[in-house]
């Protein structure tokens, strides 16, 4: 067979964009030399990729619907080895940005910076803190070389994650809402009162259901919670968020028989860009310690 990457990345692009001619003017190429790259591949593979009807734009066949993901995977393998080998040729890094969501735990973070600090005595490190989004952004934008947030929907592709570890999210509201009394609360009851949401910019948190018909919105779990303890709503919040200091004593946890699923803590880079020591032992440190608060 002699197909090539760059046969690969015309097929998957117009796969995605289900258009020969927009792919060839994002590669200043002409369209006859897309359709023709596409054809070649097809005839190395030895199936058909797309359906080509006179004035329907291209639609994948069973056999490219097949092979669209196998295409993906050879192209983020590739993307992979190149970071690796870029990361090997620069050795240990000089400065590691760091991205973190701003709910993320404090007290991991701080510890495992600090033993960062031991292990490379001589690394600069840039601390970055931002609400939800934002340390994708920083990542895709290159202003970012790692990033610690949390999973959610729509997760941009460009970004290779790993898990890390998980946190306990809880249903709250203030001390003197309706609710805190209550010995146990249905998704019935819950309904009934003013509910705050997460308003992300990229995707979707766990807990983002819509109970109430009646919903606040913002992009920050602390800003979240400062709106609970005002009384304006109750909310699902990660527990760390309600047992911040500055809150415990104002927000009540209501016993309720459902909450959302935890949220899922991730370490995040670009696929193309390879991780330098510094930064996996900055990742290996931050999982051991998010361990040991539960």
């Amino acid at each position: 067979m002699q197909w090539n990457l760059e046969q690969l990345r015309l097929f998957v692009g117009v796969a995605e964009g289900r258009s020969f001619s927009a792919v060839a003017r994002q590669m200043n190429r002409v369209q006859s030399a897309v359709s023709s790259a596409i054809a070649m591949l097809e005839a190395d593979l030895g199936v058909t990729l797309f359906e080509r009807s006179s004035g329907r734009q291209p639609v994948l066949t069973a056999a490219g619907s097949a092979l669209l993901a196998e295409a993906r995977d050879v192209l983020h393998q590739c993307q992979r080895l190149e970071g690796r080998a870029l990361g090997l040729s620069r050795g240990e890094e000089a400065c590691l940005r760091l991205a973190q969501d701003e709910a993320m735990p404090y007290q991991p973070v701080l510890d495992s910076l600090e033993s960062l600090s031991q292990a490379f005595p001589l690394l600069e490190v840039q601390l970055a803190s931002g609400a939800q989004g934002e340390v994708a952004n920083k990542l895709l934008e290159r202003r970012a070389d790692l990033g610690l947030l949390f999973n959610h929907e729509k997760m941009p592709d460009a970004l290779e994650r790993q898990r890390l570890g998980t946190i306990e999210m809880v249903t709250v509201c203030a001390a003197n809402h309706p609710l805190a009394q209550a010995t146990h609360i249905g998704r019935r009851e819950l309904a009934r009162h003013r509910q705050l949401l997460m308003a992300p910019q990229e995707g979707q948190y766990p807990g983002g259901e819509q109970l109430s018909p009646s919903v606040w919105r913002a992009d920050s779990f602390y800003a979240m919670a400062e709106l609970v303890m005002r009384n304006l709503g109750w909310a699902w919040l990660p527990r760390h968020v309600a047992s911040y200091p500055t809150y415990l004593s104002q927000l009540v946890e209501l016993p309720c028989d459902w909450t959302p699923p935890p949220l899922v803590v991730e370490l995040v880079r670009r696929r193309d860009e390879a991780l330098g020591p510094a930064a996996q032992w900055l990742g290996k440190s931050f999982a051991e310690h998010l361990r040991a608060i539960g």
